[in-house]
């Protein structure tokens, strides 16, 4: 790697930084395959995963709110990172469950730094998909309680008609 691609790859970990929630985590011999499966999971969950060289990790974070994390970039280290809040998160602790070579070191989120349980209450949280459908729900069922209210005396004057008429017709 060149100098131009190292000031480049310093500043596209910086903008990471700066635009995603970042899990670091530390890759303790994952095969080929398995690091494949890993960067498939996060895909199909809206996020990324990208090995660094942790020099210039710590040099792309310098001077940034997450410079706490220049500890955690020793031994082979890789981010997670996604927008979406808890999608690197969450798929991250799901494959590290099931695999133990995979630890989660810490991340951050905006300004805001992440310890190994700030990491696993992110990744508890619901995602953005899961907030927005609740809210929706949230939303619509009290219209559609009022729909019926409103519908439902209609439907019983009709009914009560519809008797009192057969009622003379008899």
């Amino acid at each position: 790697m060149d100098r131009t691609q190292k000031a480049e790859m310093v500043e596209w970990i910086g903008g990471v930084f700066d635009a995603n929630t970042v899990v670091v985590v530390a890759n303790g011999g994952l095969t080929v395959s398995e690091f494949e499966s890993l960067r498939g999971e996060l895909r199909e969950a809206g996020a990324s995963m990208k090995i660094v060289k942790n020099r210039l990790a710590k040099i792309a974070i310098s001077g940034k709110p997450s410079e706490k994390l220049t500890d955690l970039f020793q031994g082979p280290t890789a981010i997670a990172f996604s927008e979406d809040p808890v999608a690197a998160a969450k798929a991250v602790k799901k494959f590290a469950k099931d695999n133990e070579k995979l630890t989660i070191l810490g991340g951050a989120m905006g300004e805001e730094i992440m310890d190994v349980k700030g990491v696993e209450a992110l990744a508890s949280m619901p995602s953005r998909e899961e907030l927005i459908a609740s809210v929706v729900l949230a939303i619509t069922s009290p219209a559609a309680e009022i729909a019926g209210a409103i519908g439902a005396p209609a439907s019983n004057i009709a009914g009560i008609l519809e008797t009192l008429e057969n009622r003379e017709a008899a």
